[in-house]
């Protein structure tokens, strides 16, 4: 059984300097901790800042995406790309963390033109369409309602992005451009890191409507540890500047996979994190070794261990599959 995170914000981290090759104590990821955890792979994200220029932006993920090359070069005892389930087995059958990449905020894609299919063809996956503000494809769920949803460049993006193959992240987007998005793109999609805005009003959450358009769409909606998508009472939380209340207990977290589960069928869900994107999680969760804790804690709820594949890593790579 495969364990497959879908959203991890290690690059930023070693553009930070982070040597992902360490043991390194109080960090959420390296390399050391996926081994020793038995995560098979994670989406390693590019995160661009929204106070980025396009230039800006397409300029930085490629320097994130060097840092990341370099760190994967000098742990090839440790980890290895992929790019699908086929690439990710094989690395698994080596001993090898296969590292995926995502493109978290697709500002960088509109620097110059051709960066979609230079980033494909680089090994990204997946491209998040916006993060914290609305950008000149779609709207933020934390925006200013700018489009209404997809703007027509980002309608274009999205038949693009179908045509090459390259997944489709709703997260961070406004519920109107994930309406937009699932009349528009001919290929499932996918909401990499949140949770479910039924049981903890944050925007950034999805409603019960949406969580069920994306699995009947054939897409995935992979939950997340950290404490502002799972309760309310931790809405005025700054993770910036805690201010020492204790961490949600891991039971929240259940909670939120089961009530996906419920809405989207044990096909629709799946992990995502959002380590190295946060600086807090619930407890039992504060680092990529902890996952298993999750899959022990979803067994005691009643899954079981064929359910338990398919939320652990299978439901997401038959998503990027789908994009062929």
């Amino acid at each position: 059984m495969y364990i497959l995170d879908a959203h991890c914000d290690a690059p930023t981290q070693m553009y930070r300097g982070r040597d992902f090759g360490k043991d390194n104590p109080g960090v959420q990821v390296d390399f050391p901790k996926m081994l020793r955890g038995g995560v098979a792979g994670s989406f390693f994200a590019l995160y661009i800042p929204a106070r980025l220029s396009n230039t800006e932006a397409t300029e930085y993920a490629f320097t994130l995406l060097d840092c990341l090359k370099r760190q994967v070069a000098a742990n090839s005892d440790k980890v290895a790309f992929a790019t699908d389930r086929a690439s990710m087995e094989e690395n698994a059958a080596k001993g090898l963390v296969s590292i995926f990449i995502g493109l978290e905020n697709g500002s960088a894609l509109l620097g110059r033109k051709g960066v979609l299919e230079e980033l494909y063809s680089e090994g990204v996956r997946y491209v998040t369409l916006c993060h914290s503000s609305d950008n000149d494809i779609c709207d933020s769920c934390t925006g200013q309602g700018r489009w209404g949803g997809l703007s027509p460049l980002g309608r274009n993006l999205v038949r693009r992005m179908n045509a090459i193959g390259m997944m489709i992240d709703v997260a961070h987007t406004s519920n109107d451009t994930v309406r937009d998005v699932l009349k528009l793109s001919e290929k499932p999609i996918a909401y990499t890191h949140g949770c479910c805005s039924s049981l903890c009003s944050h925007r950034r959450n999805l409603p019960d409507d949406l969580i069920h358009g994306i699995a009947s769409s054939g897409g995935v909606v992979c939950m997340s540890v950290f404490p502002c998508f799972l309760t309310d009472a931790f809405s005025d939380f700054d993770d910036d500047n805690p201010d020492g209340r204790p961490m949600p207990d891991a039971g929240l977290v259940l909670d939120h996979f089961v009530h996906a589960v419920d809405v989207a069928g044990v096909e629709g869900v799946g992990f995502g994190t959002d380590y190295d994107g946060i600086n807090h999680t619930a407890k039992g969760f504060e680092s990529i070794d902890k996952l298993p804790i999750l899959m022990e804690g979803l067994k005691s709820r009643g899954y079981t261990d064929p359910d338990l594949a398919k939320m652990a890593s299978y439901n997401l790579l038959r998503v990027i599959s789908a994009q062929k």
